[in-house]
Protein backbone atom coordinates (compact mmCIF):
# COMPACT_ATOMS: atom_id res chain seq x y z
CA UNK A 1 0.00 0.00 0.00
CA UNK A 2 2.81 2.36 -0.92
CA UNK A 3 0.42 5.02 -2.27
CA UNK A 4 -1.34 5.37 1.06
CA UNK A 5 -0.17 7.44 3.99
CA UNK A 6 0.78 5.02 6.78
CA UNK A 7 -1.51 4.89 9.81
CA UNK A 8 1.05 2.97 11.90
CA UNK A 9 4.77 3.72 12.00
CA UNK A 10 7.07 2.06 14.53
CA UNK A 11 10.80 2.66 14.14
CA UNK A 12 13.21 0.68 16.33
CA UNK A 13 10.85 0.71 19.32
CA UNK A 14 11.69 -1.28 22.43
CA UNK A 15 8.51 -3.02 23.60
CA UNK A 16 8.11 -3.41 27.35
CA UNK A 17 5.81 -5.45 29.56
CA UNK A 18 5.67 -3.59 32.87
CA UNK A 19 9.38 -2.98 33.57
CA UNK A 20 10.66 -5.88 31.47
CA UNK A 21 11.99 -5.51 27.93
CA UNK A 22 10.30 -8.16 25.78
CA UNK A 23 11.09 -7.02 22.19
CA UNK A 24 14.04 -4.96 20.98
CA UNK A 25 13.99 -2.50 18.06
CA UNK A 26 10.54 -3.32 16.70
CA UNK A 27 9.77 -1.69 13.33
CA UNK A 28 6.46 -1.83 11.44
CA UNK A 29 4.71 0.43 8.93
CA UNK A 30 1.09 -0.15 7.92
CA UNK A 31 -1.43 1.63 5.69
CA UNK A 32 -5.12 1.16 4.91
CA UNK A 33 -5.65 -2.24 3.35
CA UNK A 34 -2.71 -3.91 5.09
CA UNK A 35 -3.45 -7.15 6.95
CA UNK A 36 -0.63 -7.96 9.35
CA UNK A 37 -0.18 -11.02 11.53
CA UNK A 38 1.94 -11.02 14.67
CA UNK A 39 2.75 -14.56 15.72
CA UNK A 40 5.10 -16.40 18.07
CA UNK A 41 5.14 -18.52 21.18
CA UNK A 42 3.46 -17.55 24.45
CA UNK A 43 5.43 -14.90 26.30
CA UNK A 44 7.27 -13.49 23.29
CA UNK A 45 5.64 -10.06 23.50
CA UNK A 46 2.80 -10.25 20.97
CA UNK A 47 0.13 -8.73 23.21
CA UNK A 48 2.64 -6.19 24.54
CA UNK A 49 2.86 -4.79 21.01
CA UNK A 50 -0.92 -4.28 20.99
CA UNK A 51 -0.76 -2.59 24.40
CA UNK A 52 1.96 -0.28 23.15
CA UNK A 53 -0.12 0.67 20.12
CA UNK A 54 -3.03 1.78 22.33
CA UNK A 55 -0.65 3.72 24.61
CA UNK A 56 -1.16 1.35 27.53
CA UNK A 57 2.57 0.66 27.56
CA UNK A 58 4.88 3.64 27.26
CA UNK A 59 7.79 4.05 24.84
CA UNK A 60 11.32 4.80 26.03
CA UNK A 61 13.35 3.92 22.93
CA UNK A 62 12.59 4.44 19.25
CA UNK A 63 9.80 6.41 17.58
CA UNK A 64 6.14 5.54 16.99
CA UNK A 65 3.03 7.16 15.58
CA UNK A 66 -0.43 5.66 15.14
CA UNK A 67 -3.41 7.40 13.59
CA UNK A 68 -1.43 10.64 13.65
CA UNK A 69 -0.64 10.49 17.38
CA UNK A 70 2.99 10.62 18.52
CA UNK A 71 3.25 7.83 21.08
CA UNK A 72 6.55 9.15 22.38
CA UNK A 73 4.97 12.39 23.55
CA UNK A 74 1.29 11.56 23.90
CA UNK A 75 -0.43 13.20 26.86
CA UNK A 76 -2.76 11.29 29.15
CA UNK A 77 -5.74 13.42 28.08
CA UNK A 78 -5.06 12.53 24.42
CA UNK A 79 -5.17 8.76 24.94
CA UNK A 80 -9.01 8.43 24.86
CA UNK A 81 -9.03 10.29 21.52
CA UNK A 82 -6.33 8.00 20.14
CA UNK A 83 -8.35 4.97 21.16
CA UNK A 84 -11.40 6.26 19.29
CA UNK A 85 -9.32 5.92 16.12
CA UNK A 86 -8.52 2.29 16.94
CA UNK A 87 -10.87 -0.68 17.13
CA UNK A 88 -9.71 -3.40 19.51
CA UNK A 89 -11.01 -6.99 19.35
CA UNK A 90 -10.27 -9.36 22.22
CA UNK A 91 -10.12 -13.16 22.38
CA UNK A 92 -12.61 -13.30 25.26
CA UNK A 93 -15.05 -10.79 23.67
CA UNK A 94 -15.28 -8.60 26.83
CA UNK A 95 -18.98 -7.87 26.37
CA UNK A 96 -21.08 -6.43 29.17
CA UNK A 97 -23.09 -9.46 30.24
CA UNK A 98 -25.84 -7.49 32.02
CA UNK A 99 -27.14 -5.77 28.87
CA UNK A 100 -28.20 -6.77 25.38
CA UNK A 101 -26.30 -6.35 22.12
CA UNK A 102 -27.86 -2.97 21.35
CA UNK A 103 -27.04 -1.61 24.80
CA UNK A 104 -23.46 -2.92 24.65
CA UNK A 105 -22.95 -0.84 21.53
CA UNK A 106 -24.91 2.15 22.79
CA UNK A 107 -22.77 2.21 25.93
CA UNK A 108 -19.58 2.55 23.88
CA UNK A 109 -20.96 5.28 21.64
CA UNK A 110 -22.16 7.35 24.58
CA UNK A 111 -18.84 6.83 26.37
CA UNK A 112 -16.99 8.15 23.32
CA UNK A 113 -19.01 11.33 22.99
CA UNK A 114 -22.05 10.46 20.87
CA UNK A 115 -25.10 12.38 22.11
CA UNK A 116 -27.83 12.38 19.43
CA UNK A 117 -30.12 9.41 19.90
CA UNK A 118 -31.01 9.10 16.22
CA UNK A 119 -27.37 9.02 15.14
CA UNK A 120 -26.59 6.45 17.84
CA UNK A 121 -29.40 4.20 16.60
CA UNK A 122 -28.33 4.62 12.98
CA UNK A 123 -24.73 3.73 13.76
CA UNK A 124 -25.73 0.65 15.77
CA UNK A 125 -27.88 -0.52 12.86
CA UNK A 126 -25.00 0.07 10.44
CA UNK A 127 -22.38 -1.93 12.34
CA UNK A 128 -24.75 -4.80 13.11
CA UNK A 129 -25.54 -5.00 9.41
CA UNK A 130 -21.82 -5.06 8.62
CA UNK A 131 -21.30 -8.12 10.84
CA UNK A 132 -24.56 -9.86 9.88
CA UNK A 133 -26.34 -9.52 13.22
CA UNK A 134 -29.24 -7.20 12.50
CA UNK A 135 -31.70 -9.68 14.00
CA UNK A 136 -29.74 -10.11 17.25
CA UNK A 137 -29.91 -6.55 18.55
CA UNK A 138 -32.04 -7.37 21.59
CA UNK A 139 -30.34 -10.65 22.49
CA UNK A 140 -28.30 -10.94 25.69
CA UNK A 141 -24.69 -12.10 25.26
CA UNK A 142 -25.40 -15.47 26.92
CA UNK A 143 -28.06 -16.12 24.28
CA UNK A 144 -25.47 -15.89 21.49
CA UNK A 145 -22.98 -18.43 20.20
CA UNK A 146 -19.25 -17.77 20.57
CA UNK A 147 -19.05 -16.70 16.94
CA UNK A 148 -21.96 -14.32 17.36
CA UNK A 149 -20.40 -12.82 20.48
CA UNK A 150 -17.18 -12.24 18.55
CA UNK A 151 -19.18 -10.56 15.77
CA UNK A 152 -20.67 -8.22 18.38
CA UNK A 153 -17.14 -7.49 19.58
CA UNK A 154 -16.14 -6.70 15.99
CA UNK A 155 -19.21 -4.46 15.60
CA UNK A 156 -18.17 -2.65 18.77
CA UNK A 157 -14.68 -2.14 17.35
CA UNK A 158 -16.17 -0.59 14.19
CA UNK A 159 -18.44 1.93 15.92
CA UNK A 160 -16.15 4.94 15.57
CA UNK A 161 -14.98 4.06 12.02
CA UNK A 162 -11.43 3.22 13.11
CA UNK A 163 -8.37 3.71 10.93
CA UNK A 164 -6.75 0.71 12.63
CA UNK A 165 -8.17 -2.54 13.99
CA UNK A 166 -6.09 -4.45 16.54
CA UNK A 167 -7.25 -8.04 17.04
CA UNK A 168 -5.71 -10.04 19.88
CA UNK A 169 -6.30 -13.77 19.20
CA UNK A 170 -9.84 -13.07 17.87
CA UNK A 171 -10.35 -16.71 16.84
CA UNK A 172 -8.67 -18.29 19.87
CA UNK A 173 -11.88 -19.41 21.58
CA UNK A 174 -13.72 -20.47 18.41
CA UNK A 175 -14.08 -23.75 16.53
CA UNK A 176 -12.48 -24.00 13.08
CA UNK A 177 -15.65 -23.31 11.08
CA UNK A 178 -16.60 -20.27 13.16
CA UNK A 179 -13.00 -19.03 13.10
CA UNK A 180 -13.10 -19.21 9.29
CA UNK A 181 -16.26 -17.07 9.24
CA UNK A 182 -14.62 -14.47 11.49
CA UNK A 183 -11.51 -14.40 9.31
CA UNK A 184 -13.57 -13.84 6.16
CA UNK A 185 -15.33 -10.95 7.89
CA UNK A 186 -12.06 -9.41 9.07
CA UNK A 187 -10.51 -9.72 5.63
CA UNK A 188 -13.51 -7.94 4.12
CA UNK A 189 -13.30 -5.17 6.72
CA UNK A 190 -9.57 -4.90 6.14
CA UNK A 191 -10.09 -3.31 2.74
CA UNK A 192 -10.95 -0.03 4.44
CA UNK A 193 -8.61 -0.09 7.42
CA UNK A 194 -5.29 -1.48 8.59
CA UNK A 195 -5.59 -4.67 10.64
CA UNK A 196 -2.97 -6.03 13.02
CA UNK A 197 -3.91 -9.48 14.28
CA UNK A 198 -2.13 -11.44 16.99
CA UNK A 199 -2.45 -15.19 16.48
CA UNK A 200 -0.60 -18.43 17.11
CA UNK A 201 -2.73 -20.26 14.50
CA UNK A 202 -0.43 -21.05 11.57
CA UNK A 203 -3.32 -22.66 9.67
CA UNK A 204 -5.13 -19.32 9.55
CA UNK A 205 -1.98 -17.55 8.37
CA UNK A 206 -1.54 -20.04 5.53
CA UNK A 207 -5.20 -19.94 4.51
CA UNK A 208 -5.51 -16.15 4.63
CA UNK A 209 -2.08 -14.81 3.61
CA UNK A 210 -0.89 -11.42 4.82
CA UNK A 211 2.25 -9.80 6.12
CA UNK A 212 3.70 -11.90 8.92
CA UNK A 213 5.81 -10.74 11.86
CA UNK A 214 7.32 -13.46 14.05
CA UNK A 215 8.24 -12.78 17.69
CA UNK A 216 11.16 -14.82 19.01
CA UNK A 217 14.36 -14.27 20.98
CA UNK A 218 13.40 -10.73 22.04
CA UNK A 219 12.85 -9.68 18.43
CA UNK A 220 9.81 -9.34 16.14
CA UNK A 221 10.69 -9.29 12.47
CA UNK A 222 8.71 -9.47 9.24
CA UNK A 223 9.20 -12.76 7.39
CA UNK A 224 9.08 -11.74 3.74
CA UNK A 225 9.88 -15.21 2.39
CA UNK A 226 7.19 -16.84 4.55
CA UNK A 227 4.51 -14.60 3.07
CA UNK A 228 5.56 -15.16 -0.52
CA UNK A 229 5.61 -18.94 -0.07
CA UNK A 230 2.14 -18.96 1.47
CA UNK A 231 0.76 -16.75 -1.27
CA UNK A 232 1.79 -19.39 -3.79
CA UNK A 233 -0.14 -22.18 -2.00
Amino acid sequence: MENENPVIVFENVDINNSDSLVIEEFSLTASKGDFIYITGKVGTGKTSIIRTMIAENGITTGKATICGYDLNNIKRKQIPFLRREIGVIFQDFQLLMDRNVHDNLSFVLKATGWKEKQKIEERIDEVLDMVGLTSKSHKMPHQLSGGEQQRVAIARALLNSPKVILADEPTGNLDNETAADIMKLLRELGKDTAIVMVTHNTHIIKKYPGRVFVCEKNMCKEKIQMVSEEAQN
